[in-house]
């Protein structure tokens, strides 16, 4: 070290051979390779910038902190690389050379800190912060010493490396390997199917960026060619690509057209540098032409961009205006209807109770109100949980009982309870079965609602005639079947069957008071229960056919 040191003060403040410290009075960039700028410095600036930006935009967060050390020690990274290629006095190059097992092992263990963050999106815990800050302490302290630095050529105007960079060069594989592995796990881990897309993205770029960084700087110091180092960096605009894409597509890190503009700077950024190392006219027409398009075609995608932003930032709010009030709507919707149910069940009652005889006899004159008065509030009973129903289904509150029943009693059960009402229209209803065994697990009760409405919607919508109810027991299926020669289905008010408050133009003709739910609510207990449902028509005045559908 003594020699060395011996050294570093003779030579320290004289100039490198066939140098001249042209810029500022410290540098000659002569002497740099052109490659050099093309390769380091558009990729720091656009590093930068994403680093910044993301900053600016979330500086509370941690995981825009990390990214922001990654950026900074990257481009800190190549400052100190460029100050050994174009520095002319001894001093400044000793101490870059010194410096750059400092800057690296930081540059390192801060993306594996970033990823760990990125990846399970908490902090580090604190026994790795522990190890980290002792890794680093280590190669402080060796900083200034032949374990970093064993001597310096003065001739070639370099540092030769200590044994220090033996750990090094081990440590960066260990690194990469270690990201790769967090990636895997943290992929495994998450539920989150966008967020596991930005892990794989985040893992493939830092994986292409450390592995493509360290290939480069070890093979040029095993070979001694150091001009192979101008394409470790290349890793790094890989992963700022990347990072510019999650931001705009993934809205990682919550910044918005930075991702475009890091794309459109870096593009602009690249093609400038070629001036570097052009030598013709001709090279620079073209260069020129190149970058102004750039500059043009970088300016258009940018306002695109920003224009779908916006839009997506306003179906965003409408969004959540919508899923507000779709909640605010439930919630009213629950609370009239259940008031009103009460009121009107109460009046049924009543009404029950005195065609019963429990106020007396009812003189015949008034009879045939109460009478009247019964029906509609049964009517009424009967919408309100219409509405109740759909409102739950919707909001996913409708659980449903899986237990082994009778399909043919249970529509049994239903041609006897609607056969008055088929009877009072001078219909026939008819019912027949096609097998012998009609066994099927379910919920009874939503089953019979389900084939009860679809019933009872074909005597509503068949003003004579007849209503024909089949039920057959195929190889592995039970198709239930409702025929009538009603008023038919239009193709336009097809359409609209099964959906959510859901009129045909025909039907609401012939039955003014239907909710429009009754369709709906079958449609969803029977896809409940595995099934199909569908109708058909060959148009108005032809009647209609409702199939259902059940796995046996």
């Amino acid at each position: 070290m003594q020699d060395i040191t011996t050294n570093f003060a003779t030579f320290g403040n004289k100039l490198c051979s066939e140098e001249l410290s042209w810029f500022l009075g410290l540098f000659d960039f002569s002497t740099a390779p052109t490659l050099l700028y093309y390769s380091y410095v558009p990729i720091v600036i656009a590093t930068l910038f994403i680093g910044i930006f993301v900053f600016v935009n979330n500086k509370t967060s941690l995981k825009s902190k990390l990214m922001l050390a990654v950026a900074v020690l990257f481009s800190l990274w190549v400052l100190n690389i460029l100050t050994q290629w174009v520095a002319s006095y001894h001093s400044a190059l000793m101490f870059a050379w010194q410096m750059t097992a400092l800057i690296e092992v930081a540059l390192y263990l801060s993306v594996a800190y970033f990823a760990y963050v990125f990846y399970f999106r908490k902090d580090l815990p604190f026994t790795w912060k522990l190890g980290f800050s002792a890794i680093l302490l280590m190669v402080l302290v060796a900083t200034p010493t032949e374990f970093n630095v064993l001597n310096y050529d003065i001739y070639n105007c370099q540092g030769n490396n200590g044994l220090l960079w033996n750990i090094i060069y081990a440590l960066e594989p260990a690194v990469i390997v270690f990201t790769v592995l967090l990636g895997i796990l943290a992929q495994n881990r998450e539920k989150d199917h966008a967020y596991r897309k930005q892990i794989r993205l985040v893992t493939a770029g830092l994986a292409v960026f450390l592995t493509t960084f360290f290939l480069s700087n070890y093979y040029g110091e095993l070979t001694k060619v150091y001009e192979f180092n101008f394409w470790g960096p290349l890793g790094m605009f890989f992963f700022v690509m990347l990072l510019g894409y999650m931001i705009v597509e993934l809205k990682a890190f919550n910044v918005q057209l930075l991702g475009a503009q890091a794309l459109v700077l870096g593009n602009i950024l690249l093609v400038f540098s070629e001036f570097f190392f052009i030598k013709d006219t001709i090279n620079y027409i073209l260069v020129s032409g190149t970058l102004l398009l750039t500059i043009i075609f970088g300016f258009l995608l940018v306002k695109s961009v920003q224009r779908e932003v916006r839009q997506r930032e306003r179906i965003e709010l409408l969004a959540v205006d919508l899923q507000e009030a779709n909640k605010q709507q439930v919630t009213l919707i629950h609370f009239i209807t259940h008031q009103i149910k009460g009121f009107v069940t109460k009046s049924r009652n009543i009404f029950s109770m005195a065609l019963e005889g429990d106020f007396g006899p009812l003189p015949e004159q008034l009879k045939p109100m109460i009478e009247e008065g019964f029906r509609s509030d049964t009517k009424g009973v009967t919408t309100i949980q219409e509405i109740l129903n759909a409102a739950n289904i919707k909001s996913g509150k409708v659980t449903y009982a899986q237990a082994p029943f009778d399909l043919k009693e249970l529509v049994e059960e239903i041609i006897k309870d609607l056969k008055p009402a088929a009877d009072t229209k001078s219909l026939a209803l008819s019912f027949e079965t096609t097998g012998d065994s009609f066994t099927f697990t379910g919920d009874r009760q939503q089953m019979y609602n389900a084939l009860k409405n679809l019933v009872d919607n074909s005597i509503k919508y068949t003003p004579s005639g007849t209503v024909s109810v089949a039920l057959a027991k195929e190889t592995n299926h039970f198709t239930f079947t409702i025929k009538d020669t009603g008023i038919g289905i239009t193709p336009e008010d097809m359409a609209h069957l099964f959906t959510e408050g859901g009129h045909g133009k025909e039907s609401i003709k012939v039955n003014v008071e239907s909710t429009g739910f009754g369709l709906y609510i079958v449609k969803n207990i029977i896809d409940a229960h595995k099934g199909k449902v569908w109708a058909e028509s060959e148009g108005a005045g032809k009647g209609s056919k409702f199939v259902v559908e059940l796995p046996a």
